[in-house]
């Protein structure tokens, strides 16, 4: 556990007490944002995102497997992800942590609950043949708010995914070695983060405001406006009117974030 000075958390309190930053931001605003896709050539879409100092890359992986009994008509989603130790000292080798679980399971219910993907055209036969697809997330550079970033890459992955054309013959799946069709995306969405200090609600945190942060809000939001996926995280509570300002701040921030994808 990473111990924050006491003469480092009161400079960054009294900072944004004042409405100012570390590197001159404002409370709303986001850092410098950059977005590249087909980053991995093996992969059937992939994205790197840079947030800031903040690099996440992401890599889509499909298989042809069976459907889940109570939804025998939908394609499979499997969210993963990987804390690389490089990344940050205080990432570990060897199991996921609680944090690389929480990340995956935030940025999935963001992608999932939005129903970004069109889940009904991955089937390929019902109750018998869908695309599973494995979403696998790679953490680079931890200089703050993952979330944001994670969900970024995986919304540009997806949009950049192509799968080969499936056909059944004599009950057997069949892919074509030269036909493809890109994912089916209803909409995009993306993820924006809040953490609380000292009174103040600030969004797109960075590593050093994130160690003296009070609490945190994940708020998902869909290009048009729908909040599909909440998460509060740390150790003080926050009021209702913090909430609905994080929601409403959230909502106006996403119509900024998906011009980037």
């Amino acid at each position: 556990m990473k111990i924050t000075p006491e003469i480092t958390r009161e400079s960054i309190t009294n900072l944004v007490e004042n409405d100012k930053r570390e590197d001159g931001r404002g409370l709303n605003d986001y850092r410098d944002i950059s977005i590249e896709t087909n980053v991995i050539s093996k992969a059937e879409g992939s994205a790197r995102v840079k947030l800031g100092g903040t690099q996440v890359i992401v890599g889509i992986k499909s298989t042809l497997s069976s459907p889940f009994p109570d939804t025998p008509d939908l394609g499979v989603l499997m969210t993963n992800c990987e804390m690389l130790p490089m990344a940050d000292p205080t990432f570990e080798p060897g199991p996921p942590s609680e944090n690389s679980i929480e990340l995956a399971r935030v940025v999935d219910r963001g992608i999932r609950e939005s129903e970004l993907v069109d889940l009904e055209k991955l089937c390929i036969e019902e109750g018998k043949h869908v695309w599973m697809l494995f979403i696998d997330l790679h953490i680079i550079d931890n200089c703050g708010n993952l979330f944001d970033a994670a969900e970024l890459a995986v919304m540009a992955a997806l949009q950049s995914t192509k799968l080969p054309v499936a056909t059944v013959v004599d009950d057997e799946v069949v892919l074509s070695e030269d036909e493809t069709f890109d994912l089916p995306i209803n909409k995009k969405v993306a993820m924006c983060t809040f953490v609380k200090i000292g009174d103040k609600m600030v969004i797109d945190s960075s590593l050093s405001e994130e160690s003296v942060a009070d609490a945190r809000l994940n708020v998902g939001v869909t290009d048009g406006g729908s909040i599909c996926a909440m998460q509060k995280g740390g150790q003080k509570p926050l009021t209702q009117a913090e909430i609905l300002e994080c929601v409403n701040r959230a909502i106006s921030k996403t119509k900024e974030l998906v011009e980037f994808i």
